[in-house]
């Protein structure tokens, strides 16, 4: 055999050595980002899409489409109270099944923009007085609705931040279509200890635990 044999045959083996190390260390990346996330404490202030990156996001107070037309948070994030992150963990995960998934529309919200919004409109049926903080303020509510496999919200009745009776859970003069999405997401929020109010479908809170009103807002990149 020549020299220039050896030569090609020397760089086909070391070739091959090296690809069967980068597959090793994709591998092991792979095997890392499969390993169960860490504990979570109930008080923990945990950032939901790095819990579950399937969630979906439509945070509202960061634009101006809203119901007061102003943008109120300097950035799209959702945080929440680790006993709520981990209640909506659950849900994804039943809704991924179906091919559904949970949009947000609102998370935590700072004491202060709980307080312009009261300036604003005034209302205790949709603005919590700031005196006593609503749950929004506390970690511990979201706002959310359920979309398809094509992201495309499920049929409500009303969009997000409706102010009116047909908002409310009562309200019955829908088609059937839209009763039952409402009673789906109703049924899974409860399931897991997130109860509705009456005037909002798209609110739930978690009430069995209670932490203080927090002002703080979150960096923006």
């Amino acid at each position: 055999m020549k020299l220039s044999t050896y030569f090609i045959l020397f760089l086909i083996l070391t070739t091959a050595c090296k690809e069967t190390k980068h597959k090793q260390k994709v591998i092991k990346k792979t095997i890392k980002v499969k390993k169960k996330l860490p504990s979570i404490k109930d008080s923990d202030w945990v950032e939901m899409k790095v819990l579950d990156s399937s969630f979906v996001y439509d945070i509202r107070y960061a634009t101006t489409n809203n119901f007061v037309h102003q943008k109120m948070y300097p950035c799209a994030k959702c945080y929440l109270r680790g006993i709520v992150a981990k209640a909506l963990l659950k849900i994804q995960k039943e809704l991924r099944k179906k091919n559904l998934r949970l949009k947000f529309f609102d998370c935590y919200r700072p004491g202060k923009v709980q307080e312009n919004l009261w300036h604003i409109n005034p209302d205790p049926h949709y603005v919590a007085n700031p005196k006593y903080g609503s749950m929004h303020n506390r970690g511990l509510a979201v706002d959310l609705t359920i979309v398809d496999k094509n992201d495309k919200e499920l049929d409500m009745g009303t969009p997000f931040d409706y102010f009116g009776k047909k908002a409310y859970h009562a309200y019955k003069n829908f088609p059937d279509t839209v009763l039952k999405n409402r009673m789906f997401l109703k049924k899974l929020m409860q399931k897991y200890n997130l109860e509705p109010i009456t005037s909002e479908w798209w609110h739930y809170s978690y009430r069995k635990k209670n932490f203080p009103v927090e002002k703080w807002i979150w960096k923006c990149p």
